[in-house]
């Protein structure tokens, strides 16, 4: 079983349905005995990283995040999720994450050139680092395939953990991995066959 950490945070309906698609069971859930009982772990998130961050620490899911990762449990956290993993952010301020991912989450303002518009909005095509063997989690897709973004901050200075880039006018990170912990910065759910097929990877994780 799939839990999908549901702390208040952005509409997962499409998420879970999904993994309804690939004929995988997963739930939306709050409760810790759930998600301490689930086979893998995803954490979701759209919107402001700091309000996620107190949200997600305010429910005491955390926490129970944190320890199951801990416990080498597959986590994969998407978009903001991906985003949450990093030691700091720094939207709207100076703001801690889980520190799952050594790194930091910085905005693409004035690193991407002048007239490319932000927020990165739309489809981009994943590049993957030549000096590392392609991440289990791409194991149904080739490099080149194209994915959904949405996002204004990127992860930065965590070149170990990147599994994935997408060039926006610069090379930004698209996804990371650490052990059993990987994040997308990029919406498989709404990335169609492609995305599809990266959920059946960390399925098979």
């Amino acid at each position: 079983m799939i839990a999908i950490v549901d702390y208040g945070v952005g509409n997962i309906f499409s998420l879970y349905s999904s993994f309804g698609n690939i004929g995988t069971k997963a739930v939306l859930t709050s409760d810790a005995d759930e998600i301490r009982s689930a086979d893998k772990i995803i954490l979701p998130g759209v919107g402001a990283f700091g309000d996620a961050a107190e949200k997600l620490k305010a429910s005491g899911l955390a926490d129970v995040v944190l320890e199951q990762a801990q416990m080498g449990k597959p986590l994969l956290g998407i978009c903001l999720g991906m985003q949450l993993l990093f030691e700091k952010s720094w939207e709207y301020g100076e703001h801690d994450g889980l520190g799952l991912i050594k790194g930091k989450v910085v905005t693409m303002e004035g690193v991407v050139p002048v007239g490319y518009k932000v927020p990165h909005i739309g489809w981009n095509s994943l590049l993957f680092p030549k000096e590392k063997a392609k991440s289990p989690l791409f194991r149904y897709i080739e490099e080149g395939d194209f994915v959904y973004f949405v996002h204004t901050y990127f992860g930065a200075d965590c070149e170990d953990s990147v599994i994935a880039t997408t060039e926006y006018g610069a090379h930004l990170t698209a996804a990371v991995a650490k052990d059993n912990v990987y994040g997308v910065q990029f919406h498989p759910e709404k990335s169609g066959t492609v995305g599809m097929k990266i959920l059946k990877g960390f399925i098979e994780l």
